[in-house]
């Protein structure tokens, strides 16, 4: 199977980006919050939201082998 072209162009891009920062995930994740600061866009948050219980079986429907 060939290799797309532009998956591989993506990965390369992806491993230099990682390579600067010697592959530290912190040191990647500091770099795209200062980043981040100096855009000047305006970013948004949203709280956290507790999952909501799905019971077991499915999603509450009645089931049909019933």
């Amino acid at each position: 199977m060939s290799e797309d072209p532009i998956v591989a162009e993506v990965r390369r891009i992806r491993d230099e980006h990682a390579a600067r920062y010697d592959y530290n995930l912190r040191k990647i994740y500091e770099a795209l919050k200062e980043r981040e600061k100096r855009s000047g866009r305006k970013l948004v948050s949203y709280p956290s939201r507790e999952p909501k219980l799905v019971p077991a079986g499915g999603r509450g429907r009645a089931s049909s082998h019933d």
